[in-house]
């Protein structure tokens, strides 16, 4: 099944194939499906939202649609702007509140951001580490506003602005500034999770707010 996922055979757009057809594909029963499933889910490989599908990535917000017109009308700077409210808090609750195996899948994560070898892996990458910061906050209100800006990321001119800007110099410095987070939110050391969260936000905007 990994290798299915890997290769995209499992894939339809940026979800899994229905539970149904997944396993006529792999010829196994609906409950062995869903033990794997269920696995993977548990590792961090796969995240699942009900009503919307299995996703390979976290899954995009449940009035994603809605956002659609928002994002045409929003700009990276003031996308910016309110990560910069959100996302610190949201590390230093993550510090405080995230139990030993959502820990365990995030430092993975991280290493993940550092590892990429290219821009592509690099954003997905990316993609992950935060939402699992967002995640491990453990409050669902804080996690829908945060899904609404990353669903407003993907929607918008991000992607163009990113690759006009990412050079492997920048990513090598964002996946370090990555690790020096992920060490503060493992320790439980939530106001140096806020202050560590809010710097890297702020050479992200610097980096991408600069004139090409």
């Amino acid at each position: 099944m990994r290798l299915g996922i890997a290769s995209g055979t499992m894939l339809r757009g940026d979800r899994l194939l229905p539970e149904r057809e997944m396993a006529q594909h792999l010829g196994v029963s609906r409950a062995r499906l869903r033990q794997a499933l269920d696995l993977l889910e548990a590792e961090g490989a796969l995240f699942r939202r009900r009503g919307q599908g299995t996703f390979v990535q976290p899954p995009p917000a449940t009035d994603a649609a809605r956002l659609k017109s928002l994002a045409q009308r929003v700009s990276p700077q003031e996308v910016m702007e309110v990560r910069l409210q959100i996302e610190p808090a949201l590390a230093g609750l993550a510090a405080l509140r995230a139990d030993d195996q959502a820990r365990e899948r995030f430092a993975q994560a991280a290493q993940a951001t550092l590892d990429a070898p290219d821009q592509h892996s690099y954003d997905a990458a990316d993609d992950v580490f935060h939402y699992k910061i967002a995640e491990m906050a453990q409050n669902p209100l804080f996690l829908t506003v945060y899904e609404a800006i990353r669903t407003v990321r993907a929607q918008s001119s991000w992607a163009t602005t990113r690759a006009a800007h990412y050079s492997p110099e920048v990513m090598a410095v964002l996946g370090q500034q990555h690790q020096t987070l992920a060490a503060a939110i493992l320790k439980g050391d939530s106001p140096a999770a806020t202050q560590i969260m809010q710097d890297h936000l702020h050479c992200v905007a610097e980096t991408l707010l600069q004139s090409p």
